[in-house]
């Protein structure tokens, strides 16, 4: 099978993500992943085997198995837990993602970032980091090097939120409960909100983590509407360019599906968790799966980026990262307080 190399490093790589996770509990394994395939991208060795042999495999990671891992996420969620934050938190933090979602997009564009870049980045950044990235790609058909510079920036600065916002906590005077709270709503991946949030304890992890999976539950309404919106452009393109029109002025050219299937299974997925008591040998294996799926999923992405083409070319992307993190940071330090 062509897809077997690649995959097989892919399944390595995670393993060695998990090695370097034991070995350094303050690095979220899925953090790992990414940095371990960025080191090894740079190698010139591995770029043209990833050129060839383990382009398959890798491409079937990139895309597959994350699309595979964003359903089984949806098992980490319970309607419940999200409904017991109370409205006031609920609202705040719907409204932190829908507002940094398009002031980073707008900021991208005015900076003059080009093809699905800036919308990957708001979608990162608002939501839940290269997860997000990389269920957002599956809708606009983005390439792998139109990740990479995205899913390096949300890295990088959710690393960095691990060891600044506890450093934070002390002089903003937050409690338990509320840095938790700041955490959850404002660091961007899973793993790294576990690491960030543990360093004050049971009670702050447990609200970051039930903050957090409700941005998380904004990823199905924010890729369907972004393939709504994408059905539209290529429905415009194919009858502009003389694409048969069916009887009702749509265009015969293929377009991708209003709700995407992994998107779909996500939703259901979160309806199981909440509506069945599902055992929880069930949940622990399926979060396993969901783990490692993930983590080969960001070593591909990781291996795509190019340090020296961001650090020469991509100086705009970098400040729009910037501000978008400092934006969500400010943004849910308020909702704490307002709380």
């Amino acid at each position: 099978m062509k897809v077997l190399p690649g995959v097989l490093v892919a399944g390595a790589a995670a393993l060695a993500a998990l090695g370097l996770h034991t070995l350094l509990p303050v690095v979220p394994l899925l953090t790992a992943s990414v940095l371990l395939g960025m080191v090894v991208g740079q190698l010139p060795a591995f770029q043209r085997l990833a050129a060839g042999v383990l382009k398959p495999g890798l491409g079937m990671s990139a895309k597959r198995f994350m699309r595979i891992g964003v359903v089984l996420l949806g098992l980490k969620l319970s309607l419940v837990d999200i409904a017991g934050l109370g409205w006031v938190t609920l609202a705040t933090t719907v409204a932190i993602v829908v507002v940094t979602f398009f002031v980073t997009l707008w900021l991208g564009r005015r900076l003059g970032l080009t093809g699905p870049e800036p919308l990957l980045i708001a979608t990162g950044f608002s939501i839940c980091g290269a997860s997000a990235i990389g269920a957002m790609s599956g809708v606009v058909k983005a390439k792998d090097e139109e990740q990479a510079t995205p899913v390096a920036l949300v890295t990088l600065c959710g690393t960095l939120a691990i060891f600044v916002l506890p450093a934070l906590r002390g002089p903003l005077g937050l409690s338990d409960e509320q840095f938790g709270h700041w955490v959850g709503a404002s660091v961007h991946d899973v793993g790294q909100v576990v690491a960030t949030a543990q360093i004050a304890g049971t009670s702050a992890l447990a609200v970051a983590v039930v903050v957090k999976l409700t941005r998380v539950v904004l990823l199905a309404p924010m890729v369907a509407a972004a393939a709504t919106i994408e059905r539209r452009r290529l429905m415009t393109v194919s009858a502009g360019a003389g694409a048969q029109v069916d009887a009702d002025g749509a265009a015969t050219a293929a377009r991708p599906p209003i709700v995407p299937l992994f998107v779909a299974g996500f939703i259901a997925a979160v309806l199981v968790r909440t509506l069945l008591p599902v055992p929880e040998l069930v949940l622990d294996v399926a979060d396993g799966v969901q783990t490692a799926l993930l983590a080969m999923a960001l070593f591909a992405l990781g291996a795509a980026i190019r340090v020296r083409t961001l650090v020469t070319t991509g100086w705009r992307a970098l400040v729009v990262g910037l501000v978008s993190w400092l934006l969500i940071a400010v943004l849910a330090l308020g909702a704490v307080h307002l709380a």
